[in-house]
């Protein structure tokens, strides 16, 4: 039952088969979907989460993620079984996110079933409920906040989980108004939204081939289904704060 949180709850479907169907055409791995979340919806859930909920961890990545190696701009919900990336998720947020974050299981879901339909191996791997789509669980749940400092205002180019979930879910969640005004928090005409590095192979101005680079613009309620190992970024913003809710499956 989508309704309430998804946008237009009868047509979501119909436009994640025909995302999926543009997509391949174009070798592509990912989805965008604008507004796919009600925007209205994310303004009711908002306020508690920056006013109250939001404590982010300092996780150490021994690597580094995307070149940082203390990250500490995400609050995590839901964590790997062995304590990855933290030990103390936060119940209270996952608790007041739980149906936005059950609905994201249902649309990547669909989205997985026709993703992987007919053109790979993977799809006799899964265990299917009712309708034909896989059961999904959610093996890392996060909400982050970008800020123009140093280390905190993107994630470059990176695939999640280090390439060994089967996906990933990036939902764009609303400017902060609540905290200060829409003028002092906003990011509009600063930078943000997300880059995927995906689909046919093409020869860049340097000479280099490499797949297509395609930047979306995106804002509150828009979702991004991504495929495993994508390689993708948060775009830098140099003003205002960017918040994201990210699933890894």
């Amino acid at each position: 039952n989508f309704v309430g949180v998804v946008s237009n709850p009868t047509l979501i479907n119909k436009q994640i088969v025909k995302g999926v169907v543009r997509a391949k055409l174009n070798k592509r791995r990912h989805l965008v979907i604008p507004g796919a979340i009600s925007p209205t919806y994310l303004d009711g859930l908002m306020p508690s989460i920056v006013t109250d909920l939001f404590e982010p961890q300092t996780v150490i990545y021994n690597g580094g993620i995307a070149n940082i190696k203390k990250w500490r701009i995400s609050c995590y919900m839901e964590v790997m079984e062995s304590g990855v990336p933290c030990t103390n998720p936060h119940q209270g947020l996952k608790s007041h996110c739980w149906e936005l974050l059950q609905t994201c299981n249902k649309l990547f879901a669909s989205w997985y079933r026709q993703q992987h339909a007919c053109n790979d191996s993977t799809t006799s791997s899964y265990k299917v409920d009712g309708e034909g789509n896989p059961i999904v669980s959610r093996l890392m749940t996060f909400i982050t906040r970008y800020t123009p400092a140093p280390d905190e205002n993107a994630l470059l180019k990176h695939v999640d989980g280090a390439g060994k979930v089967d996906g990933s879910v990036v939902v764009a969640l609303p400017i902060d108004r609540w905290t200060a005004n829409e003028e002092e928090n906003s990011f509009e005409g600063h930078g943000g939204g997300l880059t995927f590095w995906d689909g046919r192979t093409q020869r860049s101005a340097d000479g280099r081939r490499g797949p297509e680079e395609i930047v979306y613009d995106t804002r509150s309620g828009d979702i991004a289904f991504i495929d495993k190992a994508v390689w993708h970024q948060a775009n830098p913003i140099t003003k205002g704060t960017r918040w994201a809710l990210v699933i890894f499956y």
